[in-house]
């Protein structure tokens, strides 16, 4: 799975990426409202690491996401 932070603009405000291994949209979700509904995503039980990540992440990067 990958994790891209997409910056918004004006009113828009930033968004997560989630794609599979294909690249393959799978989640898409406001950076400042991120761990709602992981079991949706298969990331249920890991939301302070997925926090720590989306913390982390610059704008426009592709990340491997290993949590």
């Amino acid at each position: 799975m990958y994790i891209i932070k997409v910056k918004g603009k004006a009113k828009i405000p930033d968004y997560i990426q989630l794609r599979d291994e294909a690249f393959v949209l799978i989640a898409y979700f406001r950076a400042d409202r991120p761990l709602k509904d992981l079991h949706r995503y298969g990331l249920e039980g890991k939301e302070v690491e997925l926090a720590s990540v989306i913390s982390g992440l610059e704008f426009g990067k592709l990340q491997k996401l290993d949590v």
